[in-house]
């Protein structure tokens, strides 16, 4: 009895053996050669991060990469985490066809994006990337001008009463709102008026689904499935989600509808865009619903995908962008007055003179305050792939399944690229300047190679719209009280305590 007890121990030891050799045993054969913190049976390098809040990964993950190099591996449980700084790895990596699959972290918004842009990979990826590229051209992005300067007004008039306060103020909230009413108007043609409006359903839903999908990264058990779906978070996140997706499909049916009754009528008679109400300005789904796919036209789940992640990527990584470009104007007040001189020569002195693609392009001086900005305060402070196959880059071996972490936000900061980092100097972008880089990976707040930023221009557009009607109507100023700066890096960089700022209504 105790023998055969015995035996089956033995063997049962051995299964696990076996499959954590077959697991883990291709990683393991490789990672041995990379440094990297202590890392034990199922936890990994867990115990780093246990009880540690969300704004202590980027100093846990500084200390690791000046002790271990630019190059280094976590394990957080079983997943393998391999952190990268080195521009020349980075280089092959993101300027690569081959290299397009993203990380476990982003399973996190399947949920909501499906298999969007963002997240698919291999043909669908390819298909619709080549669909879709054609939607920011520069001649549809003057269509969504008219938004960004609409939205940007309602912006300045919800910040009236906090200017005339002159106390200081979280602008992060506002913004958020802003954003979210700007890209809800530009994906799908609609208005939630957010920014008048801010306890909808919608705009609620979009809040949640945003701090479920944060929670994940930092939740050691919930970062599994398994564990997920035992969670509260789960229960919560199908609730969301109804709510987010059922408000697509009904956009997406009701746009439809409108778009082929037009269609049958200009069939039969004469009709016009203002039968149905519908403006000749289209929404990213107009094209969308246009669009086809070897000759088929998309599905209205493919449709829902893509505008659900064009509302992601378009609302929360410019909520950043302009919260801390706002931030850096009010702590440089030689730059913040160099910016509106810039926007009084372009614009005018009439405050209410609306914007136009072509006033935004001669905003040179702004575009390289809005690059200064993202080389500290990068949207996307974290780029991940997942390795499918074992793979050699510059004599590094990175194996199957290994989750490859290329960090914007510690490249951004490194002096060995950028000489006195800490230092708000938007003429380290001037032309002369910005030639002498080595190498442009060494830069990369939008992405780079196949995977890149679709919505850059749009981004940059948008944010240069929104802080030039700003200008025009206060002056930024800091805080009253020195706030010390600490971030909270997911998909996004999100300040831990908020952007304090105060406004002066501006005289002129």
């Amino acid at each position: 009895m105790v023998f055969s007890l015995a035996a089956a121990l033995m063997a049962l030891a051995a299964l696990v053996v076996l499959f954590v050799y077959q697991r883990f045993g291709e990683m393991l054969k490789h990672t041995g050669k990379l440094g990297g913190p202590p890392a034990y049976p199922i936890i990994g390098s867990g115990l780093l991060f246990l009880n540690k809040s969300p704004a202590e990964f980027l100093r846990i993950i500084g200390d690791l990469l000046k002790r271990y190099g630019d190059c280094f591996r976590v394990w957080l449980g079983t997943q393998l985490a391999i952190v990268i700084v080195d521009p020349k790895d980075i280089e092959v990596l993101l300027s690569s066809p081959k290299y397009i699959d993203k990380s476990t972290e982003y399973d996190f918004i399947r949920p909501w994006l499906g298999e969007g842009l963002l997240t698919s990979r291999g043909r669908k990826w390819h298909t619709h990337r080549k669909v879709i590229t054609p939607t920011f051209h520069f001649k549809i992005l003057e269509q969504f001008v008219e938004i960004f300067d609409r939205q940007s007004t309602t912006f300045v008039k919800m910040l009236q009463p906090l200017a005339e306060s002159g106390k200081s103020f979280d602008i992060f909230p506002q913004v958020t709102l802003c954003a979210l009413d700007v890209i809800c108007e530009s994906a799908m043609g609609t208005k939630v008026n957010a920014q008048i409006n801010s306890t909808s359903n919608y705009v609620l839903a979009v809040k949640e689904i945003t701090n479920l999908i944060q929670l994940r990264f930092y939740d050691f058990l919930i970062r599994y499935d398994i564990f997920f779906r035992l969670s509260a978070n789960c229960r919560k996140q199908r609730k969301v989600l109804k709510i987010l997706h059922d408000y697509t499909d009904s956009v997406v049916k009701g746009r439809r509808q409108q778009l082929e009754a037009k269609s049958n009528i200009e069939e039969t008679e004469e009709g016009s865009d203002q039968d149905l109400g519908i403006k000749k300005r289209m929404a990213f789904l107009d094209m969308l619903l246009q669009a086809t796919i070897d000759g088929r036209p998309l599905t209205d789940l493919e449709i829902r995908e893509e505008v659900d992640t064009f509302m992601f990527e378009g609302h929360d990584t410019t909520t950043s962008a302009i919260s801390f470009l706002l931030l850096s104007l009010a702590k440089n007040p030689d730059v913040q007055h160099k910016v509106f001189d810039e926007v009084q020569t372009v614009v005018g002195y009439d405050r209410t003179r609306p914007v136009t693609m072509a006033m935004l392009n001669d905003m040179s001086y702004l575009d390289l305050v809005i690059k200064e900005t993202l080389r500290l305060y990068p949207s996307v402070p974290l780029i991940g792939r997942k390795m499918i196959q074992t793979t050699e880059i510059n004599g590094k071996i990175f194996p199957a399944g290994a989750n490859l972490i290329i960090m914007p936000f510690f490249l951004g900061r490194d002096a060995r690229y950028f000489p006195d980092p800490e230092r708000f100097d938007p003429e380290r972008f001037n032309v002369e300047r910005s030639a002498e880089k080595t190498n442009p990976y060494q830069y990369i707040p939008f992405s780079a190679g196949p995977r890149n930023c679709i919505g850059q221009k749009f981004a940059v557009a948008e944010l240069k719209s929104l802080v030039s009607k700003v200008l025009r109507h206060y002056e930024i100023l800091p805080p009253a009280d020195k706030q010390d700066e600490s971030f909270i890096a997911e998909l996004i960089l999100r300040p831990e305590h908020g952007v304090f700022v105060r406004l002066k209504p501006r005289v002129y």
